[in-house]
């Protein structure tokens, strides 16, 4: 598995409250909430889902 990235997020106090919020009634961390939304975001937004379109990039060419 590859490392995860490290990012510096600036939000407002409300938000942060509001995702607080609903990551405990979801039983997860605030980071992984904050993780949930993005992926399900780009998954919506690409039709893909994150890890199966990163495990064929990783594949190397079959030939014909």
């Amino acid at each position: 598995m590859a490392e995860k990235k490290s990012i510096l997020l600036r939000i407002s106090p409300e938000l942060w409250e509001g995702l607080n919020r609903w990551a405990r009634d979801e039983l997860r961390s605030l980071n992984a909430q904050i993780e949930y939304l993005l992926r399900d975001a780009l998954r919506r937004r690409t039709g893909r889902d994150l890890d199966a379109s990163s495990a064929a990039e990783n594949e190397p060419d079959q030939p014909a």
